[in-house]
């Protein structure tokens, strides 16, 4: 039997398993592929909300990080939660010693709780990272603080998305739909010379689900991790994404999440 393909994971710990390293580690379970993982930051974090961050050591994590790849062969990574620009500085030092494709997820904000980055820091991290990336994956907000173009129209997120790759040198950005739009949840993928946009319909909830950009780009990475392009790969994790979305689970009192 083959070996199921290594993905890193570098994200924060949701204890209630709804987002971040938990969750991440389970999409990759479901994709066939076999996660390693650091954590960034221990969360208080419930299904109801944030109640705090506490993140790592920056230095402790960049040697986790150095010690786990000179060991395993990663095939891709993901990035969730950094927490710090200090974070973001020993990840990409770490990521030197690896040639896989690697997915940022810009975690600003928490929808439910505490904000992670202002608008500044966040650009700033996202020059750190610059160049070793092969994609981002902002929402509107996000993406609206990475290029400074507000999001309306199908339009303003391939603007966005242009703003961003051109500013960090990432070879192609995701902007998601979930935040903006009418009936359709439409997600613009901008890589240096192509648009292409991925259309579903917007799935009607009567409260947001947890955890849906960090499924996605797991998924992502996933299936990068087995050979696929990078458009390919967003849209067979929009259509996973999608069917989580619809038939969510309640592991706690407050909202219901992706898995």
């Amino acid at each position: 039997m083959a070996e199921a393909p290594a993905v890193l994971i570098i994200a924060g710990l949701d204890p209630s398993g709804g987002a971040g390293l938990i969750a991440d580690v389970r999409v990759c379970e479901l994709h066939g592929c076999r996660p390693v993982a650091v954590a960034t930051a221990l969360t208080e974090q419930t299904t109801v909300g944030l109640r705090a961050i506490n993140p790592a050591d920056p230095e402790v994590v960049g040697e986790q990080l150095r010690a786990l790849l000179a060991d395993v062969e990663v095939v891709a990574v993901k990035i969730g939660m950094l927490g710090s620009v200090a974070m973001a500085e020993q990840v990409a030092r770490a990521l030197e010693l690896c040639a896989a494709p690697v997915i940022w997820d810009p975690v600003g904000r928490a929808t439910r709780g505490l904000g992670v980055f202002d608008d500044a820091q966040l650009r700033a991290v996202a020059t750190i990272l610059g160049r070793d990336l092969a994609l981002v994956t902002p929402n509107a907000d996000e993406a609206q603080a990475l290029s400074g173009v507000a999001i309306a129209s199908t339009a303003d997120a391939i603007a966005a998305g242009r703003g961003i790759v051109d500013g960090t040198g990432a070879l192609a950005a995701l902007v998601k739909g979930g935040h903006w739009g009418a009936g359709e949840a439409i997600d613009v993928l901008v890589t240096a010379g192509h648009e292409q946009l991925f259309t579903g319909a917007r799935i009607a909830l009567a409260e947001p689900v947890h955890g849906t950009g960090c499924a996605l780009a797991t998924a992502i990475a996933c299936h990068l991790a087995r050979s696929a392009t990078i458009a390919d790969a967003c849209a067979r994790a929009k259509a996973f994404v999608a069917a989580r979305i619809a038939a969510p689970v309640r592991p706690g009192r407050g909202r219901p999440a992706v898995l």
